[in-house]
């Protein structure tokens, strides 16, 4: 999920927690969550090992932090873009997000997809963040679907989650065609 559109303003010096998982977000995202060791993270923040053990406790915790901030982006975003919408177009108009975030230039895919994909612990923080979120698009497909009147919406929201799930992974590998594929897709389920 993109981060939010806006941009957030260079963080103070004293504000190491921000600068921590401002530095841990742009390599998190570009590398992944395996390949950054915490001293790159220290150095591109500049900010001494002390000050992660004070903010985060250790790696894990900032990894679940990073991808706490990416989903809490994430929905305001999708908020704000569908905001004009009527509920009963909401769930096509996602799919434009979609297609306009594969189609934008820092596009690496999902950051929640790439770090589940790196941690094997089940009991790893950042698995109940990504939980959390599959739940809420779960609930919001479910919404949208709901009001745009489609006959089995339970099964329609599930079928949009995993449309998106595959749009947003293709896009990654071929390139934002995907995303366009995918909305065409979510027009022909819509329209059942």
């Amino acid at each position: 999920m993109p981060r939010n559109t806006r941009k957030r303003a260079k963080a103070p010096r004293a504000d190491v927690r921000e600068r921590l998982l401002d530095a841990a977000d742009r390599l998190f995202y570009r590398e992944g969550v395996r390949v950054v060791g915490i001293d790159r993270i220290l150095a591109e923040a500049e900010a001494a090992k002390a000050s992660l053990y004070q903010h985060f406790g250790c790696k894990d915790e900032l990894v679940a932090s990073y991808l706490e901030r990416r989903t809490a982006d994430s929905r305001a975003n999708i908020e704000a873009y569908l905001a004009d919408t009527p509920p009963s177009q909401r769930a096509l108009r996602f799919f434009d997000w979609v297609v306009e975030w594969a189609e934008s230039k820092d596009f690496r895919g999902c950051p929640l997809q790439h770090t589940v994909s790196e941690l094997t612990d089940a009991a790893h923080p950042a698995r109940a963040i990504a939980h959390r979120q599959r739940a809420w698009f779960t609930e919001r497909f479910l919404e949208w679907t709901t009001a745009a009147g489609v006959k089995d919406a339970k099964a329609t929201a599930r079928a949009l989650v995993v449309l998106f799930d595959g749009a947003v992974a293709a896009s990654e590998v071929d390139g934002p065609q995907r995303a366009s594929d995918a909305r065409w897709m979510a027009k022909k389920l819509l329209a059942h």
